[in-house]
């Protein structure tokens, strides 16, 4: 029996794939990539240390005017850092934005999230793009523009809302009207909630689209309602995404300026009804005051900067824990 001796067959020649995969592996990469490596990395850092310089100089200038602050800064509901001695505290201002932000986000997050669901599982396609679009227009309209229709339309109709709210939950002490001016901390909590309800419906949208669609047919083969579709699928898929979107809003209703200087009238008082004229919040007062104020009134007023920049870190902060704790409903683990 003849028997052949067959050679073993020769490797393949290394291709352009192998190659790379080899350079990857001893850390070899292209220059394009080191390019965008540093320049990523250069804009992370540049990022944290924009925001060191910034709580530096506004931790500076706080401690000068809260070390010549004669009254409690955290407690005081005086304002008068001209004075002699100078007066002034953060406890108004502090009350007013917390209020106001949370009254906006009641109402505008519900309704955001019902909108994004309408659009992205009830409305037929001739109807949400439209929608749709009409939104992302509302997003880009600049604060002062809210602040006139606040000022001009939403203010003078308002007497019909507070006045049933005062027949039905007046008794409850929080919402009792007292016939003053509708220019309360309540208006700028449902301006604030018009303001953001744009930003938190796009991308509460967005999100709800990124919904795996076997995880939708799985649901609808089982026999589920279109509901307990959304309940059991799209919700859960997209709940760290509204939480993000929600604390997007709330950013803007933290700091926003000129629309609520436009619609309250500002005092230094702490109303136990939130439908009585008067309040203030952080970024509306700086707006106001800074351009007739001291060197020390100026001061005084980064000081209550920095605590509503303190705020806004804290949001954030609890933000990111939330969504660290539902990273099982995040897109990429479904």
């Amino acid at each position: 029996m003849d028997i052949t001796t067959q050679k073993p067959a020769a490797p393949p020649a290394p291709g352009p794939s192998a190659s790379a995969d080899r350079g990857a592996a001893r850390g070899v990469t292209r220059p394009g990539d080191r390019i965008f490596l540093g320049l990523s990395r250069g804009s992370g850092i540049f990022v944290l240390v924009l925001m060191a310089a910034i709580a530096a100089f506004l931790t500076y200038r706080a401690t000068l005017a809260i070390s010549k602050d004669e009254a409690n800064f955290f407690t005081s509901f005086e304002w008068n850092p001209s004075g002699v001695p100078p007066e002034f505290g953060i406890a108004v201002l502090a009350f007013g934005t917390v209020v106001s932000s949370v009254i906006a986000m009641v109402i505008a997050v519900p309704v955001a999230v019902a909108i994004a669901l309408f659009i992205t599982h009830y409305a037929p396609r001739r109807l949400g793009g439209p929608i749709g679009y009409v939104i992302d227009l509302l997003a880009a309209v600049p604060s002062i523009v809210y602040g006139l229709w606040g000022a001009l339309v939403l203010v003078p109709h308002l007497d019909g809302l507070y006045g049933w709210l005062d027949d039905y939950l007046g008794w409850t002490g929080i919402l009792e009207w007292n016939d003053g001016a509708p220019r309360s901390l309540f208006t700028v909590g449902i301006l604030l909630a018009v303001m953001i309800l744009p930003i938190i419906t796009n991308v509460s949208r967005e999100v709800f689209r990124q919904v795996p669609r076997m995880h939708e047919e799985a649901a609808l083969a089982l026999g589920a309602t279109r509901w307990e579709v959304i309940r059991m699928s799209v919700l859960p898929f997209g709940r760290s995404g509204v939480i993000s979107a929600s604390m997007l809003g709330l950013g803007r209703a933290l700091g926003e300026t000129m629309a609520v200087a436009m619609v309250l009238s500002p005092s230094f008082t702490i109303n136990a009804s939130l439908l009585d004229p008067g309040g203030g919040t952080f970024a509306q007062n700086i707006a106001s005051k800074f351009n007739e104020a001291t060197e020390m009134g100026r001061d005084a007023l980064i000081a209550s900067g920095l605590v509503l920049f303190v705020i806004t870190l804290l949001v954030n902060g609890a933000a990111r824990l939330i969504i660290a704790r539902r990273k099982e409903y995040s897109g990429a683990n479904a």
